[in-house]
């Protein structure tokens, strides 16, 4: 704008004459025009990025100053706004691609961008914007625009993992504040068998409420901080008959309840400690939606909204919030189902593993299996000791290459046939070359690594041979740990062969340490790095050999472990 304006100058002399009359700064009067004027304006800088916008445009698109100062605008809307910073000419912006979805979403809204010019320069852009006058068939495609990019942003940010709280908190800060000022989600826990929708619980009678587990709670920032009783994630919550909650889950439908006086909030409420905390964050309208996946309930969206809200929970938030509902429920299905299977593959893993076999007298065992956890599936990690003639005991360690189910299987099909093998009496390293014989037979079946160590207390013996496996630990008191070196073939199942073996001397008191990768492969190291660090240790040689497997484990394991450990330690008794 030219300085120079008589237009300006005009404008000016009107501002600076109200604000004397009224007797007020000109800036804090242009302020309070801007804060009150009915319409909604905003300022955006160069960058595109939010630097100011007034209470009519938060209260017009649901959006809080905080939740938009300091962003910028993305995508479409970016360019159109560039083209009017770049040529100053005024252009209209699509509300559904200039803003996230609002949640008082059914009312279309028209944006129209200006450049903001000073003594000729272009400092930003300013927005206006004010509710569209459309036709009704204008308005219906509005509001299906509206509502196919809230759901494609749901998409996106909701089941990014294979995890039930992470996918339910997803859910739940999705929708607020977008959709609400509080959300919370309950749902079955993993292990219950889910129900048909609106069919009754599960082992329940019809109009029964089960007991379901708070998995995820988010808030609006102005609630935050409110001193309250609602159920964290984690405890278990069961809904009173009657409540809007309850009848949500006995019917398998969603139940609105908007403007609620004291009496009918008390009477909506789920429980006696929900109602006091919804009494202290000023909650006036609920929306209680089932999470339904494949036709079956598997927990509910509990959606609540502040009497500063402008409106209660229409038919159309009803339908979106379903909708939206719908989908994540899949995820979190998703989720549970893969906890499940996880639980199945983990139990037969550990009822496969069990303990090793009995050795001699002459010799002391203690073994260890950690899974990574529910984030990671199980693995093929087995170990196993064979007892075979002249007070000799065949050590056994392998991992199956893999994870889940099938590798499980795998492992116990490798366990059987070794102690088939094994019981025949043959010496290590022939062991392995009939082993890797009988799994080649078999093309599905999965290749393995493996290490054997056959202690002869008798003749101060261990005989080594190993298919692919990392090195065994050999731990003397008052000495270093030696990683030994033991001729390696390929792993089993390949069908080549070429297996070796090596002896090194057992004495009384030693300790050797078998173990899987995971106890010291970490992603993105080197192998002979990970290996210096379980060389570095100095671990509990002459104590209990569980403390010597939780020393090493402790000094090893990362707080999230990456992959499944299995350790297996052996020491010769001191004879009498």
């Amino acid at each position: 704008m030219d300085p120079a304006d008589p237009d300006r100058h005009v404008a000016d002399g009107l501002l600076a004459a109200a604000a004397a009359d009224l007797g007020l700064d000109g800036a804090e009067l242009l302020a309070a025009v801007v804060d009150q004027a009915p319409t909604g304006l905003a300022l955006l800088d160069r960058r595109l990025r939010w630097c100011h916008l007034n209470p009519a445009l938060a209260q017009l698109t649901g959006h809080p100053a905080e939740q938009l100062l300091g962003s910028a605008v993305r995508g479409r809307a970016a360019e159109t706004l560039q083209r009017v910073l770049s040529d100053g000419r005024s252009r209209t912006v699509a509300a559904h691609a200039l803003l996230p979805p609002p949640r008082s979403w059914r009312r279309p809204l028209a944006v129209v961008a200006r450049r903001l010019e000073l003594h000729g320069r272009a400092l930003g852009v300013v927005l206006a914007v004010t509710t569209a006058d459309l036709t009704p068939e204008r308005q219906d495609l509005e509001h299906a625009r509206t509502r196919l990019t809230l759901l494609d942003a749901a998409a996106e940010r909701i089941g990014t993992t294979l995890d039930i709280g992470t996918t339910c908190t997803e859910l739940a800060e999705f929708t607020v504040p977008l959709l609400a000022d509080l959300a919370t989600i309950d749902a079955l826990p993993p292990e219950t068998t889910v129900r048909e929708s609106g069919s009754g619980s599960a082992g329940a009678s019809v109009g029964s409420v089960p007991r379901l587990l708070r998995t995820a709670m988010a808030q609006a920032p102005q609630l935050r901080g409110v001193p309250t009783q609602l159920a964290r994630p984690g405890e278990s919550v069961r809904y009173r008959p009657g409540s809007a909650a309850a009848r949500c889950l006995t019917t398998g439908k969603p139940v609105a309840a908007n403007r609620l006086t004291a009496e009918e909030l008390a009477a909506a409420a789920p429980d006696p400690a929900t109602h006091a905390a919804y009494r202290a964050l000023g909650v006036d309208s609920l929306l209680e939606v089932p999470l339904t996946a494949r036709g079956q309930l598997i927990g509910m969206l509990s959606l609540a909204r502040t009497a500063g809200t402008p409106a209660g929970f229409s038919d159309d938030d009803v339908v979106l919030v379903e909708d939206l509902a719908g989908r994540a429920a899949l995820s979190i299905d998703n989720a549970r189902r893969y906890t499940r299977s996880q639980g199945i593959a983990l139990e037969l893993q550990r009822a496969l593993l069990a303990e090793p076999g009995s050795p001699h007298p002459n010799l002391e065992l203690a073994s260890r299996y950690l899974p990574s956890g529910t984030s990671s599936v199980v693995g093929g990690d087995w170990y196993e000791s064979v007892r075979l003639p002249f007070g000799r005991t065949l050590l056994v360690m392998g991992d199956v290459m893999g994870h889940g189910v099938e590798a499980a299987v795998d492992m116990s099909n490798y366990r059987s046939m070794l102690r088939y093998v094994a019981s025949t009496d043959l010496p290590p390293h022939r062991i392995l070359r009939q082993l890797d014989a009988l799994v080649s037979e078999n093309e599905s079946a999965r290749p393995a690594t493996c290490l054997l160590a056959l202690a002869d207390p008798a003749r101060r013996r261990w005989t080594l041979s190993s298919a692919g496996h990392l090195p065994p630990a050999l731990l003397g008191e008052g000495r270093p740990i030696e990683l030994l070196e033991v001729p390696t073939g390929p792993p089993l199942g390949t069908g080549l062969g070429g297996y070796e073996q090596t002896t090194r001397e057992l004495r009384p008191g030693q300790v050797l340490l078998l173990y899987t990768d995971g106890l010291v492969e970490r992603r993105g190291e080197d192998i002979d790095t990970s290996l210096a660090r379980l060389a570095a240790l100095r671990l509990p040689v002459a104590g209990d050999l569980d403390e010597l497997l939780d020393a090493a484990l402790h000094g090893l394991t990362p707080q999230a472990a990456e992959d499944d450990i299995a350790l297996l330690a052996a020491r010769a008794r001191r004879r009498p």
